[in-house]
């Protein structure tokens, strides 16, 4: 199953800006590529491109845009709990105070009546002609150094004139004027804080940015066609996921978070790292609203330049078949061999990957006395799938819940396969004291690893003389065999969560939410995660390598609905916060 790049933490400000685009984009999305086009007349912006790709500089890191369609904000309100609306809700709330209310200005009275379809936030990385960055932190929020610019598209030209001509006064400082390769600049002076800049661009697009420089980076990439739509590949790959009435779209430049993340001053990353993340160009998404979740699509895609290629292999799609409709959790992909190669490039020295190859190889020869790559991967070049699987009596209580965790792939080589797993029992019997013992399960052979106290503790077997199977923790051996009748495939959570657009896959996931939290107590693994996972029923992802430099993603988040929450508001709107509709 091919994996995103991970995404590289930013240093702390005083300033809120940076966070809140950050936090309130993040929160909509789970864990980002634009097209363009240039008409002889100008440089107009084509729909299926993130609205300004034609003005946001090209070494921007991230930029997403919001609709300002007010039905789909109220539609978001359906979903989630109380606390996680209001989560959402507060950074929604400060990221249009720090653009509007603190400057005087209504979204309604002010910027409705000429304001597109969707807005874009962009944050800029420092300029290389400056000097070397501030270090960067790694609690995920940009440093001082970096910009915000907002880009909102123009329909009433005459009326977004006049609110730059005429802007509303400021609490502290005064509003200059002045110009830049021609285009007038409305510009805040002895403002206390961030200093506000504003240019209309062809009478159609409103930038504001809270840097004067980034308004002339902005001009700059405009007029001299070094804009985000021109990044390598942007053009071709964005479309791939782009539709028109979403809710968000995103892009993430890979190889300038890349650089950024060179500076932080504890968790620097290796040359060699750096140097594979630099084959990787850009990560987008597109968000849209339906009738029981959120849906994202997504794509991935390389350096133009890149020697790095990508191997088509979507083979995945058959171990949902193997599994019983009760599955927890199943994870596959089309070839383990090659994903542990691909999780070596970005990973080996690399800080911040979650585990190191070096430590994976180690603890398998510390546990098992064998090699990883040699006596284990060197035949797991076929479809695999890691699952939990419970298995509780019929009239068991919520205390006697217990899952197996299974292990399943389609060996490439049967012998050596047997091989390895005899090196492995002989290991478990003979360093950890365990009994070998052959069994059946409908019939069919398995070989069981009984405990010092009598205990079953894992079992392993083949399954249709190919498919190899290891069992671990509660003994549900015999809910893959024989093959179950009722299988996750069938399962109608998981055909209502997992996508099925792409067709062949590189491999699935799929997470019931819901009874992993009643069931697990769950490890901390991100800001708020209680509050989110209290919102979603469950996760479905598909992948698939679409050619030889790019992936996509489809995710789909089954949500909860309230009746009883909080009014999200839109971005740029007026707060509205009510305890109930």
């Amino acid at each position: 199953m091919a994996l995103p790049i991970v995404s590289v933490p930013m240093k702390k400000k005083q300033k809120p800006s940076l966070a809140l685009t950050l936090s309130a984009t993040g929160l909509l999305i789970i864990g980002g590529g634009v097209a363009y086009r240039l008409f002889s007349q100008g440089h107009l912006y084509s729909g299926n491109l993130l609205v300004g790709a034609n003005i946001i500089p090209g070494d921007a890191l991230f930029a997403a845009s919001l609709t300002t369609d007010p039905k789909q904000w109220q539609k978001l309100q359906d979903f989630g709990t109380k606390e996680s609306q209001a989560e959402l809700n507060k950074n929604l709330i400060q990221l249009r105070d720090r653009f509007l209310t603190n400057n005087g200005f209504n979204f309604e009275q002010d910027i409705q009546p000429w304001v597109g379809e969707e807005v874009t936030f962009a944050i800029l990385a420092p300029e290389t002609s400056q000097p070397a960055p501030k270090p960067v932190a790694t609690d995920g929020v940009a440093n001082s150094q970096q910009s915000l610019v907002m880009v909102l598209p123009v329909k009433n030209p005459e009326l977004a004139q006049k609110i730059l001509a005429q802007p509303k006064a400021l609490k502290t400082g005064k509003w200059i004027d002045r110009t830049y390769q021609g285009i007038p600049i409305k510009q805040s002076e002895g403002q206390f804080g961030t200093n506000l800049s504003a240019t209309l661009l062809d009478q159609r697009f409103l930038v504001i940015t809270d840097n004067p420089k980034a308004t002339e980076r902005a001009i700059d990439a405009y007029k001299n066609k070094t804009s985000l739509a021109t990044v390598g590949s942007f053009a071709e790959n964005f479309p791939k996921i782009s539709e028109s009435h979403s809710f968000a779209q995103f892009y993430i430049n890979v190889p300038t978070a890349a650089k950024i993340a060179t500076t932080a001053p504890n968790r620097r990353l290796p040359a060699q790292v750096l140097a594979q993340l630099q084959n990787n160009q850009g990560l987008a998404g597109n968000i849209t609203l339906e009738a029981e979740g959120v849906r994202l699509k997504g794509v991935s895609w390389l350096n133009p330049q890149s020697q790095r290629l990508l191997s088509i292999d979507n083979t995945a799609g058959s171990m949902q078949q193997r599994m019983p409709a009760e599955t927890l959790m199943m994870l596959s992909g089309s070839n383990l061999q090659r994903l542990w190669g691909d999780y070596i490039l970005t990973s080996q020295g690399n800080p911040l990957s979650p585990v190191s190859p070096e430590q994976l190889r180690s603890g398998v020869k510390s546990l098992t006395n064998l090699d990883l790559e040699r006596d284990l991967l060197s035949w797991m070049k076929g479809e695999f799938a890691v699952s939990l699987i419970p298995n509780t009596s019929k009239n068991g209580t919520p205390g006697d819940f217990r899952a197996g965790l299974v292990f399943m792939i389609k060996a490439s080589d049967r012998k050596l396969a047997e091989a390895s797993l005899q090196k492995l029992d002989d290991v478990i019997k003979n360093q950890y004291q365990f009994q070998i013992q052959p069994g059946t399960v409908a019939n069919q052979p398995v070989v069981n690893w009984i405990g010092p106290f009598g205990t079953l503790t894992a079992s392993h077997g083949w399954l249709d003389k190919d498919v190899a199977f290891l069992v671990l923790g509660a003994p549900v051996t015999d809910k893959i065999v024989p093959k179950p009748n009722s299988t996750l495939a069938s399962n109608l959570a998981y055909q209502h969560t997992v996508p099925t657009e792409l067709n062949p896959t590189n491999g699935a996931f799929f997470l019931d939410v819901e009874r992993m939290v009643n069931n697990f107590t769950l490890n901390t693994l991100f800001p708020k995660q209680k509050t989110f996972l209290e919102a979603t029923r469950s996760i479905g992802v598909t992948t698939s390598v679409s050619d030889s430099r790019s992936t996509r993603y489809d995710v789909f988040l089954s949500l909860k609905k309230s009746h009883n929450s909080a009014i999200l508001p839109n971005p740029v709107s007026s707060p509205n916060i009510s305890s109930s509709k």
